[in-house]
């Protein structure tokens, strides 16, 4: 058998001689495992793999899965656990075997009443037995065997129990419907994790964080008022209801969530902040937790970052082509401040990684200190903020500069005295980034003024501001063209004639982007560039109306305007250009 498979290898495979004899050793030493094995050691892929496998046990090889006609009728007989042990799924359909290879073997079981048909996906030939067992749950008498890739794989077994899921509204339905003992009794529990994973409090919390995730949401709002409980998401920095739960479970729901995040349950009066991991498929999701007391109890909010989300290029942050020369001219000064400003979730953080990423190399030393350090950067040191033991950004700031450091990123500039270490440390031949809290670039000047930062000594540090906000990008797959109303287009100091032969989108809304009519964000930029003129002026003054204007006559393009761009590329609306950049 072994040298069957050796065989089938050298046909199906382009080996090296130097590659052959670990192939034989791995195999023949019947190891639990080989295959894995063959993969971890970069021996071969699993592609390759799969293809040697095929040929030796004349299985067909299909590394995409018909997930369009799975059902999940068998969700309720077979644990997950157990497809997801052995990596194989069933997918029922009577249409699958009409086009199915002849010369695949197809295996028969007698004495059956029903003859259905299945096909069941297997990742490994060691699969085989508990396959069996599999179809003699099922009760099919005609299967088709095939192999396929094991990422293939999991998202059908995900995709199959999603959809078998209680939906949030019969979870709220059904705890409505039971009795209040049950509810009291849920109260009463100190430890939530006690409780059996039937437990109506501890489906629901699921329930919402996996469909939070399935809507691409990056937060949950969990609200309490006098008489009611609302549960909100928010998709595309929009909020939307999700459900309004019974007032009676709210103890339950937070106190599941407060375990969850290793907070004290008993302490009720004052905020608290944790984080746990959730794991939905192959998805792993950093949940950061914060507590409020209100009126009418905790209010909690589930920030949601996904460990999985590849960073974005600089190329990919929606740069105008004047833009990324601005950037990219910038981001290779050998010193000197970059300051990205915006309100709260307007992608700061993003666009800063991204830089990162970019000029990220084995010959510059780049350290980093945020609160909080929202994802790893291979090759870059990340400091952790923590007040607790007098961390702040100063003093870690103060540290960093003795860590001969190229490029320096400071999560905030909160005060004067990070603010006065950061400058130094531009004037001393580092180049740093850093973030402000405010409107549009030239109130960045004004900021900085106001926290302490000597005129002359920001027109010399500082290189640039880049202001920006988030816009919702159009569904590609049901926006439609139309002609904006004029007192839309006031609103961006434009006219209907100013449009003339150019065309505008909006949104409508499908099953894609979840009925909103958009799917995803898109940064729009105001890049303030310091100029000779600016550095005179600040000199002067930082009334932040002046250097704008200073700004805007030596080319700078207004927050406003490049969103008028974005709407003419179509790719987003007028309405979320006024939404994010009117004054």
């Amino acid at each position: 058998m072994i040298r069957q498979l050796i065989d089938a290898i050298k046909e199906k495979v382009n080996l090296s001689e130097e590659q052959l004899p670990a192939v034989m050793k791995i195999l023949e030493e019947k190891d639990e495992n080989p295959f894995d094995l063959l993969m971890q050691k970069n021996i071969l892929s699993e592609t390759q793999l799969l293809t040697a496998l095929c040929k030796r046990y004349r299985i067909p090889f299909r590394p995409n899965l018909p997930l369009e006609h799975i059902r999940s009728d068998f969700t309720e007989n077979i644990p997950i656990q157990f497809l997801k042990k052995y990596v194989m799924v069933p997918i029922l359909s009577e249409e699958l075997l009409s086009g199915a290879d002849t010369d695949t073997p197809v295996k028969d079981g007698a004495g059956l009443k029903t003859r259905k048909k299945c096909l069941i996906a297997i990742n490994n030939p060691s699969a085989f037995s508990a396959m069996d067992d599999l179809a003699r749950i099922l009760g099919v008498d005609d299967y088709q065997v095939v192999f396929s890739l094991r990422n293939e794989i999991l998202s059908a077994i995900g995709m199959a129990y999603d959809f078998n899921r209680d939906t949030t509204e019969q979870l709220v339905q059904d705890m409505e419907d039971s009795d209040e003992t049950l509810i009291g009794a849920m109260e009463d529990t100190a430890d939530l994790l006690a409780d059996t994973s039937d437990a109506p409090v501890i489906r629901l919390v699921n329930n919402i964080i996996s469909q939070a995730i399935k809507a691409r949401s990056s937060d949950i709002h969990m609200e309490p008022y006098q008489n009611s409980l609302k549960i909100r998401y928010r998709v595309d920095g929009i909020l939307y209801d999700l459900v309004t739960p019974p007032k009676g479970i709210q103890p339950a729901l937070i106190s599941r969530i407060k375990v969850m995040a290793k907070l004290n349950i008993a302490e009720k009066r004052l905020p608290q902040d944790g984080r746990f991991d959730v794991r939905i498929g192959e998805q792993e999701i950093d949940v950061r937790v914060s507590t409020l007391p209100t009126s009418f109890g905790e209010r909690v909010v589930l920030r949601l970052l996904n460990k999985a989300s590849s960073f974005f290029k600089v190329t990919e942050l929606g740069l105008e082509a004047d833009q990324f020369e601005q950037v990219q001219k910038l981001i290779t000064s050998p010193n000197g401040i970059i300051l990205v400003t915006g309100p709260t979730g307007s992608g700061k953080t993003t666009t800063l990684y991204a830089i990162l990423a970019s000029i990220n190399r084995p010959d510059i030393n780049i350290i980093t200190i945020e609160d909080p350090v929202e994802y790893q950067l291979p090759g870059i040191s990340q400091i952790q903020v923590n007040p607790k033991i007098d961390l702040s950004f100063a003093r870690g700031l103060r540290s960093i500069v003795r860590q001969d450091p190229d490029v320096i990123l400071v999560g905030e500039i909160r005060d004067h005295e990070t603010a006065e270490i950061a400058v130094q440390s531009a004037l001393t031949g580092h180049l740093v980034f850093s973030t402000l809290h405010t409107n549009d670039s030239a109130s960045a000047i004004t900021r900085l003024v106001d926290i302490g930062v000597e005129p002359f000594l920001i027109s010399s540090a500082v290189l640039a501001v880049v202001a920006q906000r988030l816009v919702r990008l159009l569904c590609n797959n049901c926006k439609e063209s139309y002609t904006p109303e004029e007192s839309l287009l006031a609103g961006l100091g434009l006219t209907v004639s100013d449009m003339s032969g150019q065309t505008v989108f909006r949104s409508t809304g499908c099953e894609d982007c979840i009925n909103t009519g958009f799917l995803g964000r898109i940064p729009i930029f105001e890049i303030m560039t310091m100029v000779p003129e600016l550095k005179s002026l600040i000199l002067n003054t930082h009334d932040s109306n002046l250097i704008k204007q200073t700004s805007v006559e030596n080319g700078m393009i207004t927050l406003p305007q490049d969103g008028i761009r974005k709407v003419l590329n179509g790719r987003t609306t007028v309405e979320e250009v006024l939404r994010v950049a009117q004054k």
